[in-house]
């Protein structure tokens, strides 16, 4: 796939993964949509981009998931059409669940899970209408694996598997694809931001996430993924895919070394 001249909507673009995305794809000549809650920051983002006359900016907060068909009708006025849908963005979690209010639980189901099926129903209909399309959904290891600290997080991450997998079938007879991008530990703010218990930013960098993979080197490997239209990817270090591994065909095993692992 050549991604001259492709109109990819990304959420999520502000910072991190959709951000060096964004402006690895603006090499690539693509056009762009760039959507998320931020848009001083989304303003950054299009200016380190190759040709900021091609990117388009739509705020967007995957909480207020009432009203996306507006938000899909200025997506496609941008440019006319939408040819690839990156849901990209999402919250993630640093507290044990019996220190988690109900209200954080709920709050990552509405971001990570709700907020990002309703964007892609909105979309659904555009993709059906041409025959043609590519939802890519950010997703995590850890929406393979569930690990300490994470529990809602993980629930949220695997429900996109469930959603994306049936969606996946029953879209293929209208040329649409499917991929689930699975990362691992990156090096962005999302432990800065995750929510604690009571639903504050945790405010600090884990070391794991610190020495993570670098977000260029990340959208890069995710860019081939889409590229081949694969299914599902995990782009992660060794010992993150090695967990999925496990856990898919020794899971007792599995269950004795998440026990054990350090995961902050």
């Amino acid at each position: 796939m050549c991604f001259s001249d492709k109109i990819i909507w990304i959420t999520g673009a502000s910072s991190g993964i959709g951000k060096a995305l964004a402006i690895e794809l603006s090499n690539q000549n693509a056009k762009l949509i760039l959507s998320s809650r931020n848009s001083k920051d989304l303003e950054l983002v299009k200016n380190s981009c190759k040709n900021s006359d091609n990117v388009t900016i739509i705020t967007l907060d995957l909480e207020d998931y009432n009203h996306f068909n507006t938000k899909v009708d200025e997506a496609i006025s941008a440019f006319g059409k939408v040819d690839i849908l990156v849901n990209n963005a999402g919250i993630s979690q640093r507290s044990f669940a019996k220190d988690t209010h109900i209200t954080v639980d709920k709050r990552i189901m509405d971001i990570n899970f709700l907020g990002t099926i309703a964007l892609t129903k909105a979309m659904l209909p555009h993709f059906i209408e041409h025959k043609s399309g590519h939802f890519v959904t950010t997703t995590s290891i850890v929406g393979k694996i569930g690990t300490p600290l994470r529990s809602s997080y993980a629930a949220s991450k695997h429900a996109l598997h469930g959603f994306f997998d049936s969606l996946r079938a029953e879209i293929y007879e209208y040329n649409i694809a499917v991929t689930l991008v699975c990362p691992g530990f990156v090096n962005t703010n999302i432990s800065k931001n995750a929510l604690t218990g009571d639903g504050t930013p945790q405010q600090k960098m884990d070391a794991a996430t610190n020495n993570g993979i670098q977000p260029e080197r990340f959208s890069k490997m995710m860019i081939k993924a889409i590229q081949q239209k694969k299914e599902e990817v995990y782009i992660s270090g060794a010992k993150e895919k090695l967990g999925v591994y496990v856990k898919r065909f020794f899971p007792k095993i599995f269950s004795v070394m998440i026990r054990k692992l350090s995961v902050t």
